[in-house]
């Protein structure tokens, strides 16, 4: 099947142009400027974006991927893909061990039907003192001998592993996770400059969510985020919902991480869509008001209620970032992290025709994956 879109704003890695796209067979074969060869359906000038590549989400629309239940997971997944999001990688959270396998091995199902992208453990590795909304009775120290049990339960599909490097056997599970082709990130970490060095030179390779759950930026004291943001071996994650992050400081990272190493994420939760109330996540029991997430037990931020379409024109209307500076950070940066982006990312020629169609306003339009329209975003929009 072939299909041409004229008449679009498109936005590649090289910047925004008026023109058209081809996709044949879920694929893009032509990329112009101007009119359209031939006749295709008009976008009336709309933006087309690059599906949104989201490597930090725990869950929307009432669902979790914590729970380890597949039509939960699957649910998650449609509701983020009707958001823009046409590839998702599932976030676990702090558990006990074997209720991370359960949950690892039943979303890896998911993975092989290539639903989701790949397992990202968020939690057990991570320091009390900066646990968030992670079970603090659950944490344990990194022990590379456990983490090789867990990727078992994976087959493969556990991409991302979230550790505090500062922990006793840090270092060395960090070192194990790289061996198994596992992503190293450090986050959820009390770690001082020295000590967060010493992680990425095990190893570590993205921040999670850059500035919460870590040490403050300090002159005397720089810790762990300006080892973060220097280091051009790291990508930073930053949540871009107002609320985890000023955008002045969402601004400054991007300064210095440039759109190469700066990925937007939702790190969204259950009650995403789903408007304010009571919801879990993981062990912990969390309270959504004005669709801010918050631990009922001691307030702590808990997960966002953001989606990406809304992180993306966020980025650019309130952060002030470029079209394509927003897109790369939304789209290529993430998947370049997972080592996807020979499929997926940018609208390039070759590519799976992954892509978000924006309003002037750029808000969501219509959401295409590997070729094929989706449904309008479900209930809870």
């Amino acid at each position: 099947m072939s299909i041409t879109l004229a008449d679009a704003r498109v936005v590649t890695p090289e910047g925004v142009h008026e023109g058209w796209i081809t996709i044949e067979d879920g694929r893009f074969t032509h990329i112009g400027q101007g009119q359209a060869p031939r006749d295709g359906h008009s976008l009336g000038g709309r933006y087309v974006v690059p599906g949104f590549v989201d490597i930090h989400t725990h869950g929307g629309a009432g669902g979790s991927f914590p729970s380890g239940d597949q039509e939960e997971a699957r649910r998650v997944a449609a509701f983020h893909a009707g958001h823009g999001t046409t590839t998702i990688m599932a976030s676990l959270v702090t558990a006990s061990l074997a209720d991370i396998a359960r949950a690892t091995a039943l979303l890896a199902d998911l993975c092989d039907d290539g639903l989701l992208a790949g397992i990202h453990f968020e939690g057990p590795y991570i320091a009390r003192a900066r646990c968030g909304a992670h079970d603090p009775a659950l944490l344990r120290d990194p022990s590379a001998g456990e983490l090789s049990e867990l990727l078992k339960a994976g087959r493969g599909h556990v991409r991302m592993l979230t550790i505090a490097p500062e922990l006793p056997g840090g270092l060395d599970t960090i070192r194990t996770a790289v061996s198994e082709g596992v992503i190293a990130a450090l986050g959820h970490s009390d770690a001082t400059y020295e000590q967060a060095i010493a992680g990425i030179e095990a190893g570590c390779t993205v921040a999670t969510h850059l500035f919460n759950a870590l040490p403050p930026l300090h002159h005397r004291e720089p810790g762990p985020m300006a080892a973060l943001l220097e280091d051009e071996r790291v990508t930073v994650e930053l949540i871009n919902d107002g609320v985890h992050v000023h955008p002045a400081m969402l601004r400054l990272a991007a300064s210095v991480a440039g759109r190469s190493r700066t990925a937007l994420i939702t790190d969204a939760m259950a009650a995403t869509g789903m408007g304010d109330g009571t919801y879990r996540l993981g062990s912990m029991e969390v309270e959504v008001s004005g669709g801010v997430a918050r631990l009922v037990e001691g307030g702590s931020i808990a997960g966002s209620t953001l989606t990406m379409d809304i992180a993306f024109r966020r980025a650019v209307l309130e952060v002030g970032l470029p079209v394509a500076e927003a897109a790369e950070m939304a789209s290529l940066t993430p998947a370049r992290v997972l080592g996807v982006d020979d499929r997926v990312g940018s609208i390039s020629v070759g590519k799976d025709a992954d892509l978000v169609v924006l309003d002037d306003d750029l808000t969501l339009h219509a959401v295409m994956r590997q070729g094929t329209w989706l449904e309008s975003p479900p209930a809870g929009r």
